[in-house]
């Protein structure tokens, strides 16, 4: 039992003694004045006591001391990889594709054979073409000779010349088409799969001639945009190509990638479809561990945000209004009070408005705080808690 309640209990038994002596005062009229007085005392006593206890003692809490501080001004884009080259394979003759001659999703070198389309119409292009080269190199030889003895006409002799060479562009044509016949790739990669199977007919329209993909996926390439909200935040409410910028590659799992990254594009207008403005870094992936069209974030480094507060998570209370937090005034009564906040910084949220330097911001005991509420604050330092945070997370 409290002190409180075990007060108001021995002042009921006073009270209620000294009802019983008032009954028997009261028969003497010479006494009643005396007994009403000595009531009257105790009946204050009790109701003081009664008041003291359902009084809630103030609630001890922990704050800390609202301090402004110049942080990195951080961007976490969601951004998704790309060959550093995706070159299309395609067939320069058409014909019927007998064989594949790889295998889909590995590596592949330039000059590698790929595909097979059916060489036997190539050859025989070829054959004619040689016998057609070799007469018509014959009959410019016999020509020439006759032409040195006049027994010709110049436009017989030239019309033999230009036959030949006709003939010899051709047999370098047939050459070609044979060679062509058997796909190679025209750089080194990961290959992608194969975009016809064999048995199809294979034309030289754009359409009908590709055959697969080739990445080249180190370096790899990592393509995301600024959006206007994203912008908003930058020094100048763009970002600066002069200015030095770090580029953090993020994995899915939430992992910092091992690889730093440079930025090598930087769109100068916005992309009307998208409504951002396009931009791609680039990252060393000896592994292979980035593979093209996966989804990653990336985190930008620029500038400096000014005069910002740094607020543990915990902390802060969201609602349809906005953001807020409890906050002790000078009478150690807690009041609400909204903020405008900005990214997260590990534990904490970065407050860009709202708390002003010495303000005492509480870490602790929210769900029992009601607005008015008396409490007696220990200011411990920001850096205290996240190691409290840490334990928590069970990290």
């Amino acid at each position: 039992m409290s002190q409180a309640a075990s007060a108001r209990g021995g002042l009921q038994n006073a009270w209620s003694l000294c009802r019983q002596r008032f009954e028997g005062l009261a028969r003497a009229p010479r006494n009643r004045g005396f007994a009403l007085g000595c009531c009257a005392v105790l009946f204050s006593a009790v109701s003081l006591a009664q008041g003291a206890a359902g009084a809630p003692p103030a609630l001890p809490v922990s704050v800390i001391q609202a301090t402004p501080t110049t942080l990195p001004n951080i961007l976490e884009i969601t951004a998704q990889a790309e060959g550093a080259k995706e070159t299309e394979v395609r067939a320069r003759v058409g014909g019927i594709l007998v064989k594949r001659l790889f295998e889909e999703g590995r590596s592949v070198v330039a000059g590698q054979p790929l595909f097979q389309l059916d060489p036997e119409p190539f050859k025989n292009a070829l054959d004619e073409s040689q016998a057609r080269a070799k007469q018509t190199a014959r009959e410019a030889v016999r020509l020439k000779g006759l032409f040195s003895q006049q027994a010709v006409s110049r436009k017989e002799f030239d019309d033999a010349t230009s036959a030949n060479e006709v003939a010899q562009a051709n047999l370098k044509t047939a050459q070609l088409n044979l060679t062509w016949a058997t796909v190679t790739a025209p750089v080194s990669g990961i290959s992608g799969r194969a975009q016809r199977s064999e048995g199809s007919l294979i034309q030289t329209t754009l359409e009908g001639s590709l055959l697969t993909v080739i990445y080249q996926i180190n370096p790899i390439w990592v393509r995301f945009g600024l959006s206007a909200s994203d912008t908003a935040r930058l020094p100048g409410g763009r970002l600066d190509p002069e200015q030095k910028t770090d580029v953090t590659l993020l994995l899915p799992g939430g992992q910092v990638y091992d690889q730093p990254g440079q930025l090598n594009f930087l769109s100068m207008f916005i992309d009307p479809k998208l409504g951002t403005q396009q931009m791609r870094a680039e990252f060393l992936n000896p592994t292979s561990q980035i593979l093209p069209g996966q989804f990653l974030k990336i985190r930008l480094t620029t500038g400096q945000q000014e005069n910002v507060y740094l607020v543990p998570q915990a902390a802060v209370i969201q609602n349809e209004r906005g953001f807020m937090v409890w906050t002790v005034g000078a009478d150690n009564k807690v009041v609400p009070t909204p903020l405008k906040m900005g990214a997260w910084s590990g534990k904490n949220w970065i407050v860009l408005s709202g708390l002003k330097p010495g303000d005492r911001v509480l870490v602790d005991q929210l769900i029992k705080i009601r607005p008015g509420a008396t409490v007696v604050p220990n200011v411990i330092p920001l850096e205290q808690l996240a190691p409290a945070a840490t334990a928590r997370d069970g990290k």
